[in-house]
C-alpha cells in the first residue's frame, strides 16, 4: 500500500550519484493545453490501462466531456509489459498522455525522467483522495500521479468445500497451516493455496504483513533490510508448508491455476481486493461458493495488520504531453468521480483512491459482485484491511530490478535449490550490489 518514498531531492541526489539524467526528474513547467477543450475540435488522449473493462469508464468521461476525447489501449502490467514500453515512449517521444502505474514504480519512474509535472492542474484536487494514496505521487511537493487505487490483501477461499470439510476461515498463520492439513487430508487432489514463486508483488505483501520494512533511507543513503527476522519466520513458514506438500507451486493466474479456481483444487487465494474480478472472470460456474476473509494473522500483533499488493495503482501523466491540463483532469476523473469509481469498483481496479466513498453504490450493494460471494458484502472486508495496512512500506528506485531478482531468487528455491530463506537473502545481496551499481550510497541491514 502507501508507500512512503524520499522526497524529490533526495531522489535527485540519489539520481546524481546515478549518473541519472536529473533535469528530466526536476521541478519544470508543464507544457500547454486546456482542461475545457473544443467539442468541435477536441482534444486527443491517449491512455494506457490493464485494468478490465475500464473501457466502461473511458466511455462515461468522453460522454460528459466533449472537449476531451480519450482512446483506451489496454496493455501488460508490470515492468516486462506495459511499464517497458511506456518508458521506451518517452524517450522516443510517443508516449501515452495518462497511463496506469503501480505506487511501487512510481519511483523508478521519476529518476528515469518519465513523469509530467502537474502541480498546476491538480494541486488543488488531494481534499479528494486518501492522503497516503495522493502521497505516493508526490514528489518535493510537486504532483506527478493520480492515485487510482490500492490493493488490501483478504483470503478468498471455497466456503462451501471448507464448509463440507469442517473447516473456519483461518484467522492465524497456525490456523492457515492447520486447514491446509486438513484439506490434504480430505482430498489428496485439493490445496489451500499456491506459493506463487511469479508474483514478486504478493510475495512482498506477506513481507510487509509480517513486520520489518525492507528499505529505508539515511541521510542520501538507502538501506537494504531484506533478510530480517520477520521476512525470514515469513519464509521459513512457506518453506514448510512447500516441504510438507500442502500447498501447489504453479504460478497463479496461469491456465493450469485458472482450471484448479474452477475444478477445486485450489480452494484459496491470497489476494489483492482486485483478485474478485480475476476469480469471478475465470471461474464463473463457481459463483455462490466463494467468500472473503482477512488476511490471517501473526501471532503477537497488538493489531491486526494487513498489506498490499504492490501498494495499488495511479494515473500517471507522462512527460512528453501536449495536453497536461486536459490529461490531469481526465486521471482526476477517473478516479473521484463517483461514477466512474462505481463502474471500476466492479470492473476489479481495487479499493478507491477517493476519500469520501458515500456516493459509491456498489460499496453497499453491488449486483455483480456479491451474489457470487454467496450474498457477502466482501468490500467490508477490504475497506478494514485498507485501514489495517502499514503506512512505513517504502519502495526504492529499482522496483523493476527488485521484482526481477525476487522471482528468480524463488523459483529456484522452489526447485530445490536452497529454501526460501535463501532466496530473500540472496535477493538482498542482489539488491544492494545493483543499487551500488547504479552509484547509489547504500547499506545492507537485517
Amino acid at each position: 500500500m502507501g508507500s512512503k518514498v524520499p522526497g524529490l531531492a533526495r531522489l535527485t541526489a540519489l539520481a546524481v550519484a546515478a549518473g541519472l539524467a536529473v533535469a528530466a526528474c526536476g521541478a519544470t513547467e508543464p507544457e500547454g493545453g486546456t482542461a475545457v477543450g473544443d467539442p468541435a475540435q477536441p482534444v486527443s488522449l491517449t491512455f494506457w490501462s490493464w485494468v478490465p473493462n475500464i473501457q466502461k469508464a473511458v466511455d462515461a468521461f468522453n460522454a460528459s466531456h466533449p472537449g476531451i476525447k480519450v482512446k483506451l489501449e489496454t496493455i501488460t502490467p508490470g515492468p516486462d509489459g506495459g511499464y517497458a514500453k511506456m518508458l521506451a515512449g518517452v524517450k522516443a517521444g510517443n508516449a501515452p498522455d495518462v497511463a496506469q502505474v503501480g505506487y511501487d514504480s512510481l519511483p523508478s519512474f521519476l529518476v528515469n525522467g518519465a513523469l509530467q509535472d502537474i502541480t498546476e492542474y491538480a494541486g488543488d484536487d488531494a481534499a479528494k483522495f486518501v492522503d497516503w494514496q495522493w502521497q505516493t505521487g508526490v514528489f518535493g511537493g510537486k504532483v506527478y500521479a493520480i492515485p487510482q487505487a490500492s490493493g488490501p490483501m483478504g483470503f478468498y477461499y471455497r466456503k462451501d468445500l471448507f464448509d463440507k470439510w469442517g473447516i473456519e476461515a483461518p484467522k492465524t498463520w497456525d490456523d492457515f497451516a492447520a486447514a491446509a492439513k486438513t484439506i490434504q487430508a480430505k482430498d489428496k487432489k485439493a490445496y489451500i493455496s499456491t506459493f506463487a514463486a511469479n508474483q514478486a508483488p504478493w510475495m512482498i505483501a506477506l513481507a510487509q504483513q509480517a513486520g520489518q520494512q525492507w528499505f529505508g533511507t539515511e541521510g542520501d543513503s538507502w538501506k537494504v533490510t531484506i533478510d530480517n527476522p520477520d521476512t525470514r519466520r515469513m519464509a521459513a513458514f512457506w518453506q514448510k508448508l512447500l516441504d510438507d506438500k500442502l500447498v501447489k507451486t504453479e504460478a497463479d493466474m496461469s491456465n493450469a491455476w485458472y482450471k484448479d479456481l474452477q475444478t477445486g483444487a485450489i480452494t484459496g487465494w491470497i489476494g489483492g481486493s482486485w483478485g474478485d474480478a480475476i476469480i469471478r472472470g475465470n471461474a464463473p460456474d463457481t459463483a455462490g461458493k466463494w467468500a472473503v476473509a482477512p488476511m490471517p494473522q501473526w501471532p503477537g500483533a497488538a493489531k491486526t495488520v494487513s498489506a498490499s499488493w504492490g501498494g495499488g495503482s495511479a494515473s500517471a501523466v507522462l512527460k512528453g504531453t501536449k495536453n497536461a491540463a486536459a490529461a490531469t483532469e481526465f486521471a482526476v476523473w477517473l478516479n473521484s468521480a463517483p461514477e466512474s469509481v462505481n463502474i471500476l469498483l466492479s470492473a476489479g481496479y481495487g479499493w478507491p483512491s477517493v476519500k469520501d466513498t458515500s456516493q459509491i453504490p456498489n460499496l453497499r450493494k453491488d449486483d455483480t459482485v456479491f451474489p457470487f460471494y454467496g450474498g457477502q458484502n466482501i468490500w467490508d472486508v477490504f475497506k478494514e484491511a485498507d485501514a489495517a495496512v502499514t503506512l512505513d512500506w517504502r519502495w526504492p528506485p529499482v522496483s523493476d530490478a527488485l521484482y526481477a531478482s525476487l522471482t528468480d531468487n524463488a523459483k529456484a528455491a522452489v526447485q530445490g535449490e536452497g529454501t526460501l530463506t535463501d532466496a530473500f537473502a540472496r535477493t538482498q545481496q542482489a539488491m544492494v550490489e545493483q543499487m551500488k551499481a547504479k552509484g547509489l550510497s547504500v547499506t545492507a541491514g537485517g
